[in-house]
């Protein structure tokens, strides 16, 4: 049976290395596996006033209910994100803020989840992954557990075509797919 991924990157930056990895990633997925990225830079900033039934004169954005839809739609969901600051990057967070509201319609409720993360230093965006993951287990998210994707140096990992140019870490890669496929399949 046919899976629906959805991919966040955490960069909207339409050249930027996340996206890049993103787009080699999705190829590693199955044949028959729906994986698309959803795009989180037009979502106005969350605000609670949009889902709080005490306050009527503020109409919920029809953004957040596409992309609410979208989600719950999925049966799982890649992030893939760079490190601004040491977390992760404002856009990302605000598109986990939307998808956890209105609290008794969680989009993220249960979903599987990836999460790749990269930096052009050598700590390939850990602390961005780590509060990422503490956003993400809030809401029951399955992860795999090892090996997580901290992909350093990110440009030296990418060709001048975006492509990902040694094999070492398209097969690192593609193992990590495999570990999220084989939970996709299994819940």
């Amino acid at each position: 049976m046919s899976k629906k991924v959805s991919v966040l990157i955490g960069s909207l930056r339409r050249g930027s290395f996340a996206r890049q990895i993103a787009n080699n990633v999705i190829e590693m997925f199955p044949a028959d596996y729906e994986v698309e990225i959803v795009e989180i830079g037009h979502l106005p900033l969350y605000n609670f006033d949009y889902d709080d039934p005490e306050v009527t004169d503020v109409e919920l954005p029809a953004e957040y209910t596409e992309f609410r839809e979208t989600i719950k739609a999925s049966d799982g969901v890649l992030f893939v994100t760079p490190e601004n600051n040491r977390v992760v990057p404002a856009c990302l967070k605000n598109a986990v803020d939307i998808g956890s509201k209105p609290n008794s319609d969680v989009a993220w409720k249960n979903k599987v989840a990836g999460i790749i993360s990269h930096s052009v230093g050598r700590m390939g965006g850990y602390s961005s992954q780590k509060t990422l993951r503490l956003a993400l287990s809030y809401f029951d998210m399955v992860l795999p557990g090892q090996p997580e994707v901290f992909l350093g140096q990110s440009p030296t990992l990418l060709d001048e075509n975006g492509k990902i140019n040694n094999e070492s870490t398209v097969e690192f890669l593609q193992k990590y797919v495999d570990n999220v496929v084989a939970l996709l399949e299994k819940n």
